[in-house]
């Protein structure tokens, strides 16, 4: 395990609410190096001394259990305030730790991984097995990913490479690989012969604010489904890898995204929908709407086809929005009606069918929806009813933040649960067709209440999330 991590944007936001939390309880835990140390660089510009105040004053938490770990993390600290656009600067100032090998994080905009990169390299602190951690959005289309991976292969190679999607370090998504191949019930029946549609539903009530700036640039298609929502698709939709290492588990990851259809402007009216919110009222409170100069979007439903032997004809719909009146990160796998149907009550019409709901946030829980005689009158014993078999472990174990397991993994060198290039870059070019299809149909953006379920339009992609008076189930 390498001991020398290297953090870019240490004064940002990520920094402060995960990243040095994460490296605090990893310190606490000792399962770090006895010799690891911190190199933050941020804009600020702060001497040693000032950076640990400034950083005591946002992560102490007055927990007194914490309260050594979180000294030692800042004795452990040297603070360098740099411009990230002058690599000759981050060379000068750095080059004196390549003496160990370390892991670079760039938490930063995409715009300044190129800069950064040169300015690592020219240190000394890309050589092999030194390694580079980047935020994901890798860049903001196609093009400028492969700008992007681009620049990292001319200083060092994929192997070294880790690409962060902090969805993958979550438990309950990693539970979707154990959900799938380690039980035969569902790996039997996952496929278009049984399955009939699959929702992956990301739902915030938070709102867009301190981050306007940024979100103007890339809104929720490029914020949330080219990251996180593709990584869940891909791991619902991918065949059994050979094994769990990372490149056999990426391969097939990869092959799900190139199999997704690109989307077309004939499509675009019917298999998606954009919003905006306004103002509304969340969680009891009233909220402000969100208002930009540029066209973009806080809301996006979206019907994708993965046209491959497995998943042909079933749809993937995908929506996710800000301002909604639940917080929420689920997926549901709608399985076909029973082929012949046998029981009066209830009409064939009004059966409810199977249903496997794997909620992920925010709490982790997994429900089997049934038909059954159970809960029906004695005297009827043939009259099926809704049942609700639970899978759910209570109470549920408390989890490590998903920054804790990752941080761990990138300075072991374990890239299972990072984004490979080509999976990037895949899920840029359908991202790319949708947007592509929104601009050559005038895809309207329209406004919903902060506090709904978004658009009346986009209600279609939401028929086993809400109920019908806008609740959810």
């Amino acid at each position: 395990m390498h001991d020398t991590l290297l953090l870019f944007g240490a004064t940002g936001d990520l920094a402060q609410r995960y990243l040095f939390p994460s490296l605090l309880h990893l310190l606490r835990d000792r399962l770090l190096p006895e010799r690891f140390r911190i190199v933050a660089v941020g804009r600020t510009d702060y001497d040693d001394t000032g950076f640990r105040d400034w950083l005591r004053g946002r992560i102490d938490d007055g927990d007194a259990r914490n309260r050594e770990a979180l000294e030692d993390v800042l004795g452990r600290i040297r603070y360098h305030p740099l411009d990230l656009r002058d690599a000759d600067a981050i060379a000068a100032a750095l080059a004196r730790y390549a003496d160990r090998p370390s892991v670079s994080y760039l938490s930063t905009p995409p715009d300044l991984f190129a800069p950064a990169c040169r300015g690592l390299k020219a240190a000394g602190l890309l050589e092999d097995p030194s390694r580079l951690v980047l935020e994901k959005p890798i860049g903001h289309d196609l093009a400028s990913a492969r700008e992007i991976n681009a620049t990292l292969k001319a200083s060092l190679d994929e192997s070294r490479i880790f690409r962060i999607d902090h969805y993958l370090g979550k438990a309950p998504v990693q539970n979707l690989l154990a959900l799938r191949f380690g039980n035969t019930l569902l790996e039997a029946v996952w496929q278009h012969r049984w399955i009939e549609s699959v929702d992956i539903v990301v739902a915030e009530t938070a709102g867009v604010d301190g981050r306007e700036g940024y979100y103007a640039g890339y809104g929720a298609l490029r914020d949330m489904v080219q990251n996180h929502m593709l990584q869940l698709l891909a791991l619902i939709a991918m065949e059994p890898p050979a094994s769990l290492d990372a490149d056999s588990v990426r391969d097939e990851k990869r092959k799900v995204l190139r199999a997704l259809r690109p989307m077309t402007a004939a499509d675009a009216g019917r298999d998606s929908v954009r919003g905006r919110y306004g103002d509304g009222v969340v969680d009891g409170e009233a909220v402000k709407g969100f208002r930009h100069e540029r066209e973009v979007e806080t809301f996006v439903a979206l019907r994708a086809w993965i046209d491959n032997w497995r998943w042909a004809g079933v749809p993937f719909r995908l929506m996710t929005g800000k301002r909604m009146p639940a917080r929420a990160t689920e997926v549901v796998v709608s399985f076909r009606p029973v082929s012949h149907w046998l029981f009066e009550r209830p009409s064939r019409d009004r059966a409810a069918p199977n249903r496997l709901r794997m909620r992920l946030q925010p709490q982790e829980t997994i429900e089997l929806g049934l038909m059954g005689s159970l809960a029906a009158p004695e005297w009827g014993a043939t009259e099926l009813q809704p049942m609700s078999l639970d899978l759910t472990m209570s109470p549920t174990p408390k989890r490590r933040i998903a920054y804790e397991r990752l941080m761990i993994d990138a300075l072991k060198g374990d890239q299972t649960l990072f984004v490979r290039d080509d999976e990037v870059e895949a899920a840029w070019r359908w991202i790319d067709s949708v947007s592509d299809a929104w601009a050559e149909a005038g895809t309207p953006i329209e406004d919903y209440p902060a506090g709904s379920w978004g658009p009346a339009s986009a209600a279609p992609f939401l028929p086993n999330v809400i109920s019908g008076n806008g609740k959810r189930r």
